[in-house]
Formats: structure tokens, sequence, C-alpha cells
């Protein structure tokens, strides 16, 4: 393989039963680029996900990987169990040993690091999604695989989340495979679009997929425009709930 090239899957296909999950889907993910999937509720984006960090095996086709990747990986959804204490600190910890410097820095990457002590039941849904973003950088990842890592969080909170996955790609050098619902959003981040139904409609650049025919019949004209013409000005920080901070003035 390429020395950027960290993954490359071929014509992968999934059945559950007699139902297709996934059928003939190809794509590379390289290192130091976004790609995201998008598509409908039921375009088997969270099982491609499931099989490119090895989660899923009995799929059809070819997944290579670069010798020795290590991945990171935040699922759509966590359930945490309200009435068990758990500090963030510890839940940092559960998987693999981390060193105190290193959970330290793992927050203050994704400006959560004021809640180390906290426990994770009183945490907000921004506040958590933050935390387990941190818990993904751990152990310094190739890949990150980021499934729906904005749900629950209200618009402002998403863009200040997109940001913060741009800049870690940034500082680790890694590739991102992120799964998103609203690609203006994220475009301005990314680097190839999967659009996917099953099958991969198209693939590409944000600007050129949003054009692509088969996006459009599944998303329509409006949402290709509001790409077309979307930009997020501001001269305001927002908090890890969303909400407005202080107003800053060049």
């Amino acid at each position: 393989m390429r020395a950027d090239l960290l993954l490359r899957a071929h014509k992968l296909g999934y059945t559950q039963g007699k139902r297709l999950i996934l059928d003939d889907i190809s794509f590379e993910l390289k290192r130091a680029q976004i790609t995201t999937i998008i598509g409908p509720n039921g375009a088997g984006k969270s099982t491609l996900t499931n099989i490119v960090n090895g989660l899923i095996d009995n799929f059809n086709g070819e997944v290579e990987r670069m010798p020795g990747l290590r991945i990171g990986y935040l699922p759509q959804k966590v359930y945490v169990n309200r009435l068990m204490p758990l500090s963030v600190d510890r839940l940092l910890q559960l998987t693999q040993p981390a060193s105190e410097e290193e959970i330290v820095y793992a927050l203050m990457q994704t400006e959560v690091g004021y809640l180390r002590r906290r426990q994770v039941h009183s945490l907000s849904e921004g506040e958590l999604k933050r935390v387990l973003l941190a818990r993904t950088t751990l152990g310094k990842p190739d890949l990150l695989v980021l499934d729906e890592p904005t749900a629950g969080v209200d618009v402002s909170g998403e863009i200040r989340m997109y940001e913060l996955i741009g800049e870690l790609r940034d500082q680790l050098q890694c590739a991102v495979l992120l799964v998103s619902h609203d690609l203006h959003l994220v475009m301005s981040q990314t680097d190839q679009v999967l659009c996917l139904n099953r099958h991969l409609c198209c693939s590409g650049l944000p600007d050129s997929v949003s054009q692509h025919p088969e996006y459009l019949a599944l998303f329509g004209q409006q949402t290709a425009d509001s790409i077309a013409i979307y930009a997020h000005h501001h001269d305001h920080e927002h908090d890890v709930s969303g909400d407005h901070a202080e107003h800053r003035h060049d």
C-alpha cells in the first residue's frame, strides 16, 4: 500500500438474512483526510463503519488495512448507566490504560479539560460527545471512525464539533471516517464524500457530490442549493452545549 493509504475497501457487500444492507462498495481512506458518509436512514452507514473498524467480519469483498493500523472509534449511541458512579477520568481508562498526562491532554484537545473530575451522568449531551471524542484520540490513532458524533447536539454545537474534528485531524495527521446527516455543516472540513444508499450512489468532493443526480434524488435541489451558498461566519464562540459564549472583536 502507498504510504498515505491507510485502508482500501473493494466491492464490499453485506446481508442480514435475506436483506441486502450493502452492495458493491469501494473506496480508500488516506492519511490526513476526512471522509464523510452521508445517506438516508437505513442506507447502511453504521454497518459500513463497523466493517471498517472490524466489528463486522462476515462481509463479502475485501478490506486491506495498513499493517498495525490504530483505530479510535466513537459509536453513534453510547449508553451510560445513570446509577453507576463513573468519572470522566475513569471513563477514558475503561478499555485502555492511559496516563494522567495523556488524559489531561486528550480532554484539553476537545476543550473539556475542566470536566475531568465530573461524574459522567451529570454531563450534557454536548459535553459527553466531546469527552467521548477525546477518548478516541488516546493511543494516537491512525484512523478515527466517528458515527454521527454530533447526534443530540444543537446546530451551533455541531459546527464547533466538526471544527474540532478538523483540528484533531491536523494535530494527529490521522484519517477520519465520519458519518453525518447534514452535508452542508461538514463540507468545509471534508475532503471526500461517500453518498450511500446500500450501494455507493456517488463519491468525490462535497460540491460535486451535492450536484450529482443520485444525491439530488435522495436529498433534493433545495439541500444542494443550501450547500452551494453555505458559509458560517461568526464573531462569537460556542460553549460545549452549543450556546453562545463571549463575542470576539478582532
